[in-house]
């Protein structure tokens, strides 16, 4: 009866709104069970899966995209070769952060080497698992989309600290063990009866060309992510005392809320945008719903953010905290402001139009080297990332309209 009466998109946005509060907090619970020194294992953990997860996107993204393209035989071949890529891929990755253990843990000076071993041995099975879930992404299975997210997120609660309540032995390696089970679970349900590695039919050289081409830009986009949301941080460990740093985590990591929930949006759109644009029907409608959604949420959070800080703060990280709260609705706004950005370069993304990809790489540049001139105190930073989020939305809302005005006769870009 609950299936018949709410939609597949409905359970997805609910799944999705589940799934951060649970990765939420999963993330304050370890700052309060462990405390501040071995929760600095744990946020380099965590700051490793959140990068995994920006390369392995690129996988899904394509794969979801392409799902929808092609049909039959070549969208069989082409979904095995993207399995069988994204292994090498994650083969790759995982032999060179094993190779390395040893050199991170002495340049991160973390408690062992052996939480990346273990980190490392899961890397494949997690772009395997992006591949899945970019095919559920693309076929619009939301149901089965959902189960895969909820289930990485709740086997990574439950096993990190049913462990570390009932073994006593290093809590980073307790963490990375978390993460790695939670890699396998988050291949729940995987169909691979219908993956064929050794597939022998090949893609068109304009097919291959078409998905080469969106994989490239698609993962130069994914880094300029990885810039963006880490590089403050980053920078901020390198001008600042232990104990500022520590407050301005704290800070990212509420300040971030509105991002991360916009991630359900992008798992909708693009799909929704594809499959209207090879139909030759109008998509311009559907970036418009999903701006306004993430407008709201975002006005929300940041007024919330406004009036209640201290709350906030105090709820999620303890009184320690407080000093932080003046900044927290301005961390907030700029966070919402690269969230709406998001939005237009995934809509282009799925037309096939790559330039606001490239806007939002100079502007994530532009950002680093603000920090790096003008990082007089924290709220200065803040007011860097202000000012160049600003700019990159208003410049991609007037890409937006100047591509719209090019083809007036039309409804769709």
């Amino acid at each position: 009866m609950i299936k018949h009466k709410i939609s597949p998109e409905r359970i997805f946005m609910i799944s999705a709104l589940l799934v951060n509060a649970g990765n939420y907090f999963y993330n304050v619970l370890l700052g309060r069970v462990l405390g501040p020194e071995k929760f600095a294992d744990a946020a380099i953990m965590i700051t490793f899966l959140l990068v995994l997860s920006f390369i392995a996107m690129t996988f899904q993204l394509v794969t979801a995209k392409f799902s929808v393209i092609f049909e039959d035989i070549p969208q069989k071949a082409f979904i095995s070769n993207t399995y069988r890529n994204a292994f090498i891929v994650g083969l790759i990755l995982a032999i060179t952060i094993i190779s390395f253990s040893s050199d991170l843990y002495f340049f991160f000076k973390t408690s062992s080497s052996s939480m990346f071993v273990v980190f490392g041995i899961g890397i494949p099975f997690y772009f395997l698992m992006s591949v899945n879930r970019g095919v559920f992404q693309g076929k619009k299975e939301l149901t089965s989309l959902s189960v895969t997210y909820q289930l990485e997120m709740i086997s990574r609660l439950l096993i990190t600290f049913g462990l570390l309540y009932f073994l006593e032995i290093e809590s980073s390696l307790i963490i990375a063990f978390g993460i790695f089970f939670s890699f396998i679970f988050g291949l729940i349900p995987f169909k691979i009866k219908k993956i064929s590695f050794s597939n022998t039919f090949k893609l068109k050289k304009l097919q291959t060309k078409m998905v080469y081409n969106f994989f490239i830009i698609t993962a130069f986009y994914e880094l300029t992510q990885i810039i963006i949301n880490n590089s403050d941080i980053l920078l901020v460990k390198h001008y600042f005392e232990a104990y500022e740093a520590g407050l301005y985590a704290s800070l990212a990591l509420i300040g971030r809320v509105v991002y991360f929930i916009a991630w359900m949006f992008v798992m909708l759109l693009l799909p929704t945008v594809v499959q209207l644009h090879k139909e030759g029907k109008p998509t311009v409608h559907i970036l418009l719903k999903y701006v306004s959604y993430i407008s709201i949420l975002s006005v929300v959070i940041i007024f919330s953010c406004f009036f209640f800080p201290n709350t906030i703060i105090a709820l999620l990280f303890g009184n320690e905290y407080l000093m932080i709260s003046p900044l927290l609705w301005k961390y907030s706004l700029a966070t919402g402001l690269f969230a709406v950005s998001n939005i237009f370069v995934y809509y282009f993304l799925s037309l096939d139009k790559y330039i606001p990809v490239i806007l939002s790489c100079l502007f994530g540049i532009l950002q680093v080297v603000l920090v790096i001139l003008f990082h007089e105190s924290l709220d200065q930073i803040v007011q860097m990332q202000i000012f160049a989020m600003i700019s990159l939305l208003l410049v991609q809302i007037s890409f937006f309209f100047f591509k719209n005005s090019k083809q007036p006769g039309q409804k769709n870009i």
